[in-house]
């Protein structure tokens, strides 16, 4: 069905939807963060806002269980086969793909000595359409009060019968030019 200017009114449900979600707001700077949202026009909208709120609880739960080492909560948001990839730059300048299975990950992070694993998302852009969800944002990581880097995460979740799952988290490691933001807390 169209409207008077020739635009799908499906598609510009789906626009409103996206542009609505992309007025969210997800601060991350205590352990128990903030999600707000604009939307509440709709039920449709309503609907697709719990969603995204409970895709992105995920993602926070992941954060923190990365702060407080807790290996349990951390295997409990990824899928068994998830991975997580990103370009690494070896000491010697070569840029490699990394892929490591979620339980690697969370095996080095247990055990790295450096200070608790601090990761703070900023600006987050969620999408969903059915079983299936994405999560970009922004993000900062130190290691205690120690910055480290900064980039780009993208992360890929399925609906299960267990609820949202990651599947797969990609990432920008970005050693420099990160922005100036407050030092966790």
């Amino acid at each position: 069905m169209t409207n008077s200017s020739g635009v799908s009114r499906r598609l510009t449900s789906c626009v409103l939807v996206v542009t609505t979600l992309g007025v969210m707001a997800w601060t991350s700077r205590s352990p128990a963060s903030t999600i707000a949202s604009t939307t509440t026009a709709t039920t449709t909208q309503a609907a697709t806002t719990d969603e995204s709120r409970a895709v992105l609880a995920v993602v926070q739960r992941l954060f923190d269980a990365m702060r407080s080492r807790d290996t349990a909560a951390f295997r409990d948001v990824f899928e068994p086969s998830a991975r997580l990839v990103g370009m690494r730059t070896r000491q010697n300048g070569e840029q490699v793909v990394q892929v490591l299975p979620w339980d690697r990950f969370g095996a080095f992070m247990a055990s790295d000595t450096r200070g608790p694993w601090i990761e703070r998302a900023w600006s987050p852009e969620v999408r969903i359409r059915g079983t299936l969800a994405t999560v970009w944002a922004e993000y900062d990581f130190h290691f205690g009060q120690t910055p480290s880097h900064c980039g780009v995460d993208a992360v890929q979740l399925l609906k299960t019968p267990g609820g949202w799952k990651i599947v797969s988290i990609a990432d920008t490691y970005e050693p420099t030019g990160c922005p100036t933001r407050e030092p966790p807390r």
